[in-house]
Formats: C-alpha cells, sequence, structure tokens
C-alpha cells in the first residue's frame, strides 16, 4: 500500500495502541437506549460501566436569522440553532417542524458496536461491523473505529440506513483503497460508497491512495467517498485523494468542519450539498477543478453550496468546470487564495462543447481569489436576495432531519449496562 504522507499534513495517524480509559475510547453520546454486542467476558469486564443518557437542558438561540449569518461570530449559534439534540426536539417540536418520522423511531434505540484492531472490540475490521448489521436495519446503528490505519474497500447498502461511523477522538483513524477507475470504474473504485440513507460520519479520514493521474489521462480516476444515499452528514472527516475524490453523487448531505483534497473535480456528483466551515485543498501541479457538478435537467433539484469554507493549496486551480447542462455551485463567505484562476469557471469539460446553462454564483467571498475582475461572464456576483435560497437549512430540508453528532459518556450510576 502506497500512502502519500506529504498530502496528508492533517492526519493523525496510528500509533501501537496504549491502554485507554472508557471515556478516552468513547468520549461522551447522548442517545436513548443502547446495547452491544460485546462478548461475554468483556461484558463482565464493564458491569460497572454504564451508558448515560445525558438530557441537558439547551440554551435557548434565538434564530435571529433563517439564513446563515454574514457576521462569522455569529455563525455557531445559527449552526447549534438548526441543528439541535434529538431529546431536545422531540418533545418540542410538531407539526411542520417536527423531526422526520423514521429517524426518530430510529433515534429512540441505539446499538453500539465497537471496532478496534487490537482485538479489543466487537470486531477488528469495519467490513465485519457493517456485514453484522441485518439488512431493514430499523435503528441507529454506531460504529465506534479506534485509531489506525484500515485497508478496506467497503459499502453500505441501501437496505443498511441509520449507520454512523464514528473515529476515536485525538488518533482520527484512517480508511484506505488504491483501486483506480481503470479497474473499477469512476464510481464503484470509492474506498467508502453509502448507498442508505440517515447515514452519519464523525472524526475519518476517507483515503484513496492510488498515485496522482497525468492531467487528461484516462483511468487514474480514484473516489476516497461515494455517497449516495439521502439525508447523509459529515463532521470533521478528511476526504483525501487526487482526481475525483469526494463523489457527492445524490441526495441531501450536510458536511461541516472537514477537510477536502483533491486535484481535478475532486467534488463532483449531482447531489444536494451544503458545505460550512470545510477547508478545501487543492495539490494540482497544473490546472486544477475544485466542482463537476452534475445537474443537467431543469427539473434536478441538486446544487452544491459551500459557506465560510478556504480554499487553499496550489495549482492554477478553477472554482467549477461544467461537467453537465445545467450545473449549479454557489460560494459564499469564503476565502479564495491566490491558486484560484482569475476567470473562476469553466463552461465546458475536456474535449466538451460550452455549456449554456450553468449556475455558477459568488456571495461576499474574500481573498486574493475572490476579485470580481477577470471573471467570466456568465458567472453571478450574487445579490442578498439571489442568495438566500443557498444559505439556509432549508435548502438541503435540513431541519427534519440533522442532528448533532452522537456524544459518547459513561457512568456508575444508571442503568444501562453493556451485554
Amino acid at each position: 500500500m502506497k500512502i502519500y504522507h506529504n498530502t496528508l499534513p492533517h492526519l493523525l495517524l496510528y500509533t501501537s495502541p496504549k491502554k485507554t480509559t472508557h471515556k478516552e475510547i468513547f468520549g461522551r453520546m447522548s442517545r436513548p437506549t443502547v446495547t452491544s454486542s460485546f462478548p461475554a467476558t468483556v461484558a463482565v469486564a464493564l458491569a460497572v460501566v454504564q451508558l448515560v443518557i445525558l438530557i441537558v437542558p439547551s440554551t435557548v438561540v434565538e434564530a435571529r436569522t433563517k439564513t446563515i449569518p454574514a457576521d462569522s461570530s455569529k455563525l455557531d449559534e445559527w449552526i447549534a440553532h438548526n441543528m439541535r439534540e434529538y431529546n431536545d426536539r422531540k418533545g418540542n417540536e410538531t407539526g411542520v417542524k417536527a423531526l422526520d418520522r423514521r429517524l426518530a423511531k430510529a433515534e429512540d434505540g441505539v446499538r453500539l458496536i465497537i471496532v478496534r484492531k487490537d482485538g479489543r472490540g466487537n470486531f477488528t475490521t469495519i467490513t465485519k461491523a457493517i456485514e453484522s448489521i441485518p439488512s431493514g436495519n430499523r435503528r441507529r446503528v454506531v460504529v465506534w473505529i479506534g485509531g489506525g490505519i484500515y485497508r478496506e474497500k467497503i459499502t453500505i447498502e441501501a437496505s443498511k440506513p441509520f449507520v454512523t461511523l464514528y473515529g476515536q477522538k485525538g488518533k482520527r483513524p484512517m480508511i484506505t483503497f488504491d483501486a483506480t477507475a481503470s479497474e473499477f470504474g469512476t464510481v464503484k473504485s470509492a474506498t467508502v460508497a453509502v448507498e442508505s440513507d440517515y447515514f452519519v460520519a464523525v472524526n475519518l479520514a476517507f483515503v484513496n491512495s492510488a498515485p496522482m493521474p497525468e492531467l487528461g489521462g484516462t483511468g487514474g480516476q480514484a473516489v476516497a467517498m461515494r455517497i449516495s444515499g439521502d439525508k447523509a452528514a459529515f463532521h470533521e472527516c478528511h476526504f483525501i485523494g487526487f482526481q475525483d475524490t469526494l463523489c457527492d453523487d445524490r441526495g441531501r448531505h450536510f458536511f461541516k468542519d472537514c477537510y477536502i483534497q483533491g486535484t481535478v473535480d475532486f467534488i463532483f456528483g449531482n447531489g444536494k450539498s451544503l458545505y460550512l466551515k470545510t477547508t478545501i485543498n487543492s495539490v494540482a501541479e497544473g490546472t486544477g477543478v475544485i466542482t463537476a457538478q452534475a445537474r443537467e435537467e431543469a427539473t434536478d433539484d441538486s446544487g452544491f453550496t459551500f459557506a465560510y469554507c478556504n480554499i487553499t493549496g496550489t495549482g492554477n486551480t478553477y472554482l467549477g468546470r461544467a461537467w453537465k447542462e445545467r450545473t449549479r455551485v454557489v460560494f459564499a463567505y469564503t476565502y479564495m487564495g491566490n491558486l484560484i484562476n482569475t476567470e473562476g469557471w469553466s463552461d465546458k469539460m475536456h474535449g466538451s462543447k460550452p455549456r449554456k446553462s450553468m449556475y455558477y454564483g459568488e456571495y461576499k467571498c474574500m481573498g486574493p481569489g475572490a476579485t470580481p475582475l477577470g471573471r467570466v461572464n456568465y458567472a453571478r456576483i450574487l445579490s442578498d436576495e439571489e442568495a438566500k435560497a443557498f444559505l439556509s437549512m432549508t435548502y438541503i430540508q435540513g431541519n427534519k432531519w440533522l442532528l448533532p453528532p452522537p456524544d459518547l459518556s459513561f457512568s456508575r450510576s444508571q442503568p444501562n449496562f453493556f451485554h
């Protein structure tokens, strides 16, 4: 396996495991009744350790605005208001504000599976943990993954919704494989492919370690993550690759505090997604392209919105190119480094005719790459009114399904034992 360490500046690589406390292993989790599949011997050892469901009274947060605030100091407050704990929501919201019914039912009974490379969990591989989840699953399954490098190629099938992959805090696990389009096809080259709904990932690195392809070459595309399910959320995750790193394939998705790295079209697909506070890093050695959004028909309800993101890196990089006829991408409140080509956008793919119906928008961005001078004539510098539709949680209907990441905690005073 070849890992390009020079392109992984933010990843915490695996070190020899040391004995850890349960607080170190799990952090905190705020969810209703949780059961685990620990072996009997481990269950006995943990009989005195109990899972606490923290029901902390939420501070009432007034939503000063329904759209993402222009004042960055208010952004965390806006996120907290729009992404409240399940226990706070289920008893206080009804009607159109109520949580998605399928999701609410799944969150009422949570199963915990532990993956550790040292054998001190239920499984030593993520693949085996996913295989243990029954087809037709109807409850939230949290797969806690200990630190380390997992060389696996994983698919979570559509029949297994409500899966959360949760990486060990302080030792971000890396899932890596080196499949390419020449062997599998682009879509099926993904190191991790998620086809199920209601997926959540926290603190993980998804890596495709295939070598950087030659610009204009064929077969070198290599996907690190493909998300094809609806209502998925990624928190503090890294996506590392070169061409076609992140396949935001279809469905509504939310990315927060993530890191996405690549060279060409490294965020692509026909998803409808909101990216918040995410670093987008180009490692292109020549021409680079960040997005290739695949909206094709006027009726396609898809597009990418990036807000309060940070674009860094190398290359002569475009914000996006028109993969399909009605590509739709908006950058708002985003810092753009001097790697961004002054034209900003391209209306065609390699070898194709120019498109005519793209929607490329920029709104109150900053940095040397954000100057409107020199932009192509089809780029839109959005007005306040034009930007509104892209800058609220309703853009992905997130108010109906988006919850904070799970919060793990243990106490000796609660009746919920692992068994």
